[in-house]
């Protein structure tokens, strides 16, 4: 990824535990605010997911678009845009770090977005630092209410 916004989280879970969330895309609505669809269009031999279609709706940033996922190991995803309609770039990654006794996770989302319209850096990283802090957040409460429930 080029230049990119990156933040991290602590989560109280096992980093598979923190996967299982990731990887669940049909979900991703009932956690992330900006995610209002989403909907898996391919899947590699081992069921996880290839291409997902999304729409989002981040304020100033509402698309119809669609993203292909790399699985790079048990404990990292990438991804990049295929097509959209507002967006020329979507480069993103969550890296999941065990920590103590492997019960808790550290989770650090990198994101690169650049928009067909033109923006200053300066609005474009803040709107990145945004959408990952949200991600981050959410990502955080549905793991840590999933594993104990």
């Amino acid at each position: 990824m080029a230049e990119h916004t990156s933040s991290s989280i602590t989560i109280e879970a096992a980093p598979a535990d923190v996967m299982d969330v990731i990887a669940d895309f049909a979900r991703y609505p009932e956690w992330t605010g900006e995610v209002k669809e989403a909907e898996i269009l391919a899947t590699d031999d081992l069921g996880r997911a290839e291409q997902v279609r999304l729409v989002l709706d981040a304020g100033a940033i509402k698309d119809d678009h669609v993203l292909a996922y790399t699985w790079n190991s048990e404990y990292e995803v990438d991804w990049t845009l295929v097509k959209s309609q507002m967006l020329r770039a979507l480069d993103g990654s969550y890296a999941l770090a065990p920590l103590g006794d492997g019960d808790r996770t550290e989770v650090t989302y990198r994101l690169a977005v650049d928009v067909k319209i033109p923006l200053l850096g300066m609005i474009k990283r803040k709107a990145e630092k945004v959408i990952i802090d949200r991600a981050l957040a959410g990502l955080k409460k549905r793991v840590e209410s999933v594993s104990k429930a």
